[in-house]
């Protein structure tokens, strides 16, 4: 990847910027970013790195076309996967280069949209004996998918949003309008339920982030303290998990535009962000 920034950085003084208020700007747009996506997924398979498992034949070209017909929305990202797949850890790496790069981007996780279930939890004991009871935390009914919907093509169309806040300390508590989001001219939403009716179609780019199964178990108890459980509940929860990330998460695999490895090396993914920067920001204003 330093041998690509490094040629990047001969060449970026030669690129004029187009008028993107114009058809034929945008047009031109299209086509350089076409030629660096390229660029990046033959690097990718070069450097043994395989961040990018697959990637569907017609992604580039149907984001492409989209950028040149709708130029004034957001551009609306999904990433989905099972539990402990990677994807917060990516969206992380990326809200970290975000401050360091001053990127345009805004990241808000779909976990925030679980219904308030602190009444629950208080009838049952604690979150482990409503699980244990049979309550399938990760069903698409136990989100707030009107709202999640409503919101996304809120910020899709340029308008900042509050989401509801939702407490992972294990109480069920959601808080309304407690969230506040800013629409970015990039909004990377990261969530098992970005896959569900209906906001699946809201996303121009969707993701799915895959793991070995070892490995996600890893992480999976391993940070069973941060959500106030003991191992021996972690492990009872794992087996939920896995059953419901075959249930509800593996069938959206093959719809998402790019399949993309949830053990990739974070530095080399930096890196590939920082030159997604640069070449996206190489324009000559005259």
């Amino acid at each position: 990847m330093n041998s690509l920034l490094e040629d990047f950085s001969i060449h970026k003084d030669k690129i004029q910027k187009p008028n993107f208020e114009t058809r034929m700007g945008r047009e031109f747009l299209a086509f350089y970013l076409k030629t660096k996506f390229k660029q990046i997924i033959n690097w990718d398979k070069k450097t043994g790195q395989n961040l990018f498992l697959h990637i569907k034949d017609d992604f580039i070209e149907k984001f492409l076309n989209r950028l040149i017909n709708e130029p004034k929305q957001r551009i609306l990202i999904g990433i989905t996967g099972e539990s402990a797949s990677g994807k917060s850890t990516i969206c992380e790496e990326i809200l970290k280069n975000t401050k360091r790069l001053d990127l345009p981007v805004s990241i808000l996780s779909t976990d925030t949209y679980f219904n308030d279930i602190s009444e629950l939890i208080k009838k049952y004991g604690d979150f482990d004996k409503l699980r244990d009871a049979g309550y399938d935390v990760d069903a698409p009914e136990n989100f707030q998918l009107d709202l999640m919907g409503k919101n996304l093509a809120d910020l899709k169309n340029g308008n900042d949003i509050l989401a509801p806040k939702y407490l992972i300390n294990g109480t069920g508590i959601s808080i309304p309008n407690g969230l506040p989001v800013k629409s970015n001219k990039i909004i990377v939403v990261e969530g098992m339920s970005t896959v569900f009716e209906p906001v699946k179609n809201l996303f121009d780019i969707r993701i799915y982030v895959e793991t070995d199964n070892k490995i996600r178990k890893k992480r999976f108890i391993g940070r069973a303290k941060s959500r106030n459980q003991d191992k021996e509940n972690a492990q009872r929860h794992w087996e939920y998990v896995l059953k419901a990330g075959e249930k509800y998460v593996q069938p959206a695999k093959n719809e998402c535009d790019i399949i993309a490895s949830g053990e990739c090396d974070l530095e080399y993914f930096a890196k590939l962000l920082e030159y997604i920067n640069l070449a996206t920001n190489s324009f000559l204003d005259e």
